[in-house]
């Protein structure tokens, strides 16, 4: 089953646009995209297969720790989580 799992994560510093750049170009691998230009977080929206819900938030959390080490941002605690099914 397909999934679309938002991750966001907040810090204490503003984000640039190229950063959040750099973090949008990590992401569409996995047909994801970014957020954050101008604020203390940022985030991303991937598309992930799994069985079930909490396997798709790990694989997408795991993606998006690797996407943030890709675009070179600061790691952040992640704020939340979503995960929404294709029938959903």
């Amino acid at each position: 089953m397909r999934w679309s799992v938002a991750i966001e994560a907040a810090g204490d510093r503003v984000l640039t646009r190229e950063e959040i750049v750099e973090l949008a170009d990590a992401v569409a691998a996995s047909g994801g995209i970014a957020s954050g230009i101008g604020t203390t977080r940022y985030g991303a929206r991937l598309l992930v297969e799994a069985p079930d819900r909490a396997t798709a938030a790990e694989l997408a959390t795991r993606d998006f720790g690797r996407a943030v080490a890709t675009a070179g941002l600061p790691v952040y605690p992640v704020v939340r989580t979503e995960v929404l099914g294709e029938d959903e």
